[in-house]
């Protein structure tokens, strides 16, 4: 039962509206900051989105919900309602409230500070109507004013105004809520509070914890010293062309590859930069005012500058992809003012992020990090799913179920604004582009023609390629008839037969219409032909005959010699299964491998004889293994190793590697770390048991400072707890957060953890191995076998799972297919991937 509270109790109705027991929210009770000044900015995605301004007095927190944020621009006035007052303890909450709960929706600490009224004024004021203060805060500064509209009779709310004073920090316009886009706690961004499914983060709960207050000083420390290698840029990206795929008849074979839907729909370019949206077709058009809806969904996602590639679909009364639907909703406006819920976006590939271009990247890793972009998003803004191999079974399945096709495309490869083999199309029945040149009468009455006549270019010429008379609606009908009456011509834009040219009327060839057939006639003409719509995305002179090519079949290029040699005595594994392995594994390990300098564990007798690493090129590779100088400590450079695609990792193994170690910074920056990696290290009288837990904390610690973590089985007796980052911070400092990090963990809990190398300190507990984390020193990547006894090998493993898993190699190069298989499933969906950058930076 509810406790009964007194009605002067200023918290009474904060509490009467929450449940305790569902919402992480503090419960209320009076308090005081230590000024007694407190002032928060918390924004809050909930029915709607709004920024809460929140002022400490008298021991809570006053609050207004302020509609569209707080504006730096003395002309702008935003309304401001008056809602409950919150306790103390809510100045550090940041989470998520579930759904269905009062508030329900993500919030961020957007800003805080302190707040003081004006001199000669107070906050007594408030019952008179009006507050005039100032605010120094990490985003909000100088003078404001609060103004209480007057109540209409029958209004339950109170309504206030919030407004900008003239001073030295007022500014113009909404840049303070479209440039500050991630929270003053942790750095996250609204998407990345949503994903974080351990609920919320409260510093006030863990004031006295000795692992935060080290953390505290570390990060005291690192402000002052901190160099900032560059700021992501925020800027909106430009257009760029898609990569179009290719089609064919056969579904490409392997796992090499991997499949996703082809959608039936708009192909879009989707350029965003927080609050900044644009939509692009594929030949660059700006269609942002046709798809509102769309943008307003992607503008609330408060993504860092990045392009993202992916198509426009509308929903049918079935709820399946239908392009005549779109059509239908673009050409009502639906599609910017009604009816917003047909439209969908499925983004399949991202192109830019943050500034840099991810199109060196692989299909597999661009997807990867898509994932993670839009972990926070929901319906109707998705990622496209995919499977790795079994793309012949997605291709049945999508047919049977009335679809257009599949899309292959090559896990391995770079993004190509053009068309390639890299990315191939298999299409369910025929659909083909078409321009129009002409229409035949009807003899039925009301109908304004009988059927269209179809051509499509062919080197210099328009070529005629037969009629279609079926699939118009009535609409259609009423809206072709239309265009077409300013096209008409006297003269025929193609060479058509006599007998198909008679009683046309000519168009001049400016319309793109989509057509669905069953095959070409003997004479190149459609067959079955069914009119789908215009395109108005693609120009007619665009428009050529799409000829099925032959799917590229899967070819490493590279042999392996004494295939037969055993190279694991004790479990007989031999160097041709190690390569039959790392054929299958290399789509889901180029996501961690591909494009960084890699340290390789070489064993050319077999893991029980000599193994040594190397590092450096001595030219005996081949062409897929490639070199990259790189400065070293005494001034000289070295050519050291990286590799792009599974060719690479074969040639690898055929020299006689088995272990794969790559940097924490990609070839095409070595001095930009973009991973950092603590492997725990026990002494050997601990168990797996200790290790786990251990592992456990590191993440909740890292959570505390606004960081997600993935777990990855060493392929040892140890656990790697892995930290993607955004580029953005030097090699000093990126050693100096790791090192200050496993010291306050060490210094926090002395009996279970060292950061110090040392064996006899290491005694009866887990060695923090920050060291990795330094220039030129490298970590065991995922999926990589290790040199041990039973060929295990380092595996990505989720939080969940590994509670339940009782040793470090329990997946071995025998595991290839379970592997793969896991890799491309909802359950490690975006592993290793995350848009976040170090604390205080």
């Amino acid at each position: 039962m509810a406790r009964k509270k007194a009605p002067s109790d200023p918290l009474a109705t904060y509490n009467a509206k929450r449940d305790f027991d569902k919402t992480p929210e503090p419960a209320g009770a009076k308090g005081s900051s230590k000024g007694g000044n407190l002032f928060i900015v918390q924004k809050h995605d909930a029915t709607r989105l709004h920024w809460d301004l929140r002022l400490e007095i008298d021991g809570v927190l006053k609050s207004w919900a302020v509609t569209k944020g707080p504006s730096l621009d003395p002309d702008i006035k935003r309304l401001a309602v008056r809602t409950e007052d919150h306790p103390m303890f809510y100045a550090e909450f940041e989470g998520t409230i579930p759904k269905g709960e009062y508030g329900g929706g993500t919030i961020m600490l957007w800003d805080r500070g302190s707040w003081a009224p004006i001199e000669g004024k107070s906050a007594k004021d408030m019952e008179k109507g009006h507050l005039h203060f100032t605010l120094d805060g990490e985003r909000m500064r100088g003078e404001w004013l609060l103004i209480r509209l007057k109540q209409k009779p029958g209004e339950k709310r109170e309504n206030w105004l919030l407004r900008k004073l003239n001073d030295e920090h007022a500014g113009t316009g909404d840049a303070l809520v479209q440039r500050a886009l991630t929270s003053v706690l942790t750095g996250r961004s609204m998407a990345e509070i949503g994903a974080d499914k351990e609920g919320s983060f409260s510093l006030q709960n863990k004031k006295d914890d000795a692992f935060l207050q080290q953390m505290e000083k570390a990060a005291d420390h690192n402000r002052g010293k901190v160099k900032r290698r560059k700021a992501s840029p925020k800027t909106l990206p430009k257009f760029r062309k898609p990569q179009l795929a290719t089609l064919v008849d056969d579904v490409p074979a392997g796992n090499g590859w991997m499949h996703e839907i082809k959608f039936d729909g708009y192909r879009a370019m989707v350029a965003v930069a927080g609050n900044e949206v644009r939509i692009y077709t594929r030949n660059g058009k700006d269609w942002t005012d046709k798809f509102l809806p769309l943008t307003r969904h992607l503008s609330a996602l408060e993504l860092p500058a990045c392009l993202i590639d992916g198509e426009i679909v509308a929903h049918d009364a079935d709820g399946n992809p239908d392009f005549s639907t779109l059509q239908k909703t673009l050409k009502r406006g639906h599609g910017a003012q009604g009816e917003g819920d047909k439209l969908a976006f499925h983004a399949f590939d991202l192109v830019e992020l943050a500034g840099e271009d991810l199109s060196a990247l692989s299909n597999i890793e661009r997807k990867e990090r898509l994932e993670a972009l839009l972990s926070g998003a929901e319906p109707p803004i998705h990622v496209a799913d995919h499977i790795i191999g079994a793309g012949e079974k997605l291709y049945r399945a999508m047919c049977v179920a009335g679809q257009e096709g599949i899309i292959s495309k090559k896990i391995d490869a770079p993004y190509r604004s053009r068309r390639s083999k890299a990315w191939v199309k298999v299409k369910c029945t025929r659909r083909q582009e078409f321009v129009i040149i002409g229409w035949k009468a009807s003899s039925a009455r009301g109908r304004p023609f009988a059927s269209l006549l179809l051509a499509q270019h062919e080197g210099d010429a328009l070529v005629y390629k037969g009629n279609v008379g079926t699939g118009f609606s009535g609409e259609d009908l009423e809206m072709l008839a239309a265009k077409m009456k300013r096209l008409e011509r006297k003269t025929a834009p193609a060479e058509v037969d006599t007998t198909s040219s008679r009683k046309v009327t000519w168009l001049t060839p400016k319309l793109v219409a989509e057509i669905a057939f069953s095959e070409f006639t003997a004479d190149g003409n459609v067959r079955h032909g069914s009119f789908l719509g215009l395109r108005d995305d693609k120009k007619a002179s665009a428009v050529k005959p799409e000829e099925p090519a032959k799917a590229p079949a899967p070819d490493t290029g590279i042999k392996i010699s004494s295939r037969e040699r055993v190279i694991f005595p004790d479990s007989g594994q031999t160097k041709g299964e190690l390569a039959d392995y790392y054929e299958k594994i290399g789509p889901i390990m180029l996501p961690f491998l591909a494009s960084r300098p890699v340290s390789l564990v070489r064993c050319p007798q077999g893991r029980a004889r000599k193994c040594f690493f190397q590092k450096h090129d001595s030219g005996s590779f081949g062409p897929h293994v490639h070199q990259i100088p790189i400065r070293e400590k005494d001034g000289g450079t070295e050519d050291y190793l990286y590799i792009e695609d599974t060719p690479g990792i074969l040639a690898c193994v055929q020299m006689g590697s088995i272990e794969f170690h790559g940097w924490g910074s990609r070839s095409s920056d070595v001095e930009a770390p973009d991973k950092m990696v603590f492997d725990l290290d026990p002494d050997e009288d601990l168990d797996f048991a200790a290790v786990k837990s251990a592992a456990t904390d590191l993440r909740d610690r890292l959570s505390d400072l606004g960081l997600v973590s993935f777990a990855m089985l060493s392929g040892g007796k140890g656990v790697h707890v892995v930290v993607p980052l955004t580029p953005g911070h030097d090699w000093d400092t990126h050693k100096d957060f790791a090192r200050r990090f496993s010291e306050a963990l060490s210094l926090a809990e002395p009996d279970r953890f060292t950061a110090t190398m040392s064996k006899a300190k290491r005694k009866g507990k887990i060695f923090i191995d920050w060291l990795r984390n330094q220039r030129g020193s490298t970590a065991v990547l995922p999926y990589s076998a290790r040199a041990r006894s039973g060929a295990p090998v380092a595996a990505p493993v989720t939080w969940n799972e590994l509670k339940t898993i009782d040793a470090a190699n329990i997946y071995t190069i025998d595991d290839a297919q379970k592997l793969t298989s896991r890799a491309s499933s909802k359950t490690l969906s975006g592993w290793g991937f995350a848009n976040q950058a170090l604390p205080g930076l």
